[in-house]
């Protein structure tokens, strides 16, 4: 055995700290990075039972936009800049299973830590809850549709 081998793996205590604290600002599950042959994977187990979810098929009908849906994202008005915004990449859905009731509509009643939409990212299915009580005023997104960080999702005021 080579006498690198014998030294045993040494691990970046300072860079764990950093990915679980990205977790936590993120509300993310699990992160993971690589550099050359070492990888570090931090991951938690979600708050909220797992949702289980099926995507939907490439073929699948055309989802008609929310009414309240802005045409253009410049439209937003400055109403929209408290609402709701997705804390990753992935793809928004509206409801647990493609034929499922939607978690919410314009109009509905949410209190604080209700899940709003879902938020897939790397095949793992993130809930966003809502950050305090209230009426739904807009969905900002449509039901499959690829969402960026910081992108407004939903006003709850």
């Amino acid at each position: 055995m080579s006498e690198e081998n014998n030294k045993g793996m040494h691990v970046d205590i300072e860079l764990v700290r950093q990915l679980a604290t990205v977790l936590d600002e993120t509300n993310l599950t699990e992160i993971e990075v690589e550099d050359g042959d070492r990888k570090v994977r931090v991951a938690r187990k979600a708050a909220a039972a797992p949702v289980a979810y099926a995507a939907p098929p490439l073929a699948a009908a055309p989802v008609a936009a929310p009414a309240t849906m802005p045409s253009d994202p410049a439209s937003i008005t400055p109403a929209h800049e408290n609402a709701v915004k997705s804390p990753m990449v992935g793809t928004a859905y509206l409801a647990a299973e493609p034929d499922a009731k939607p978690f919410i509509s314009v109009g509905s009643q949410v209190k604080a830590g209700d899940t709003l939409i879902i938020v897939e990212a790397m095949k793992v299915m993130n809930p966003i809850a809502a950050p305090h009580g209230g009426t739904v005023k807009a969905i900002l997104i449509e039901n499959g549709q690829p969402v960026e960080f910081d992108q407004p999702l939903v006003v709850v005021e």
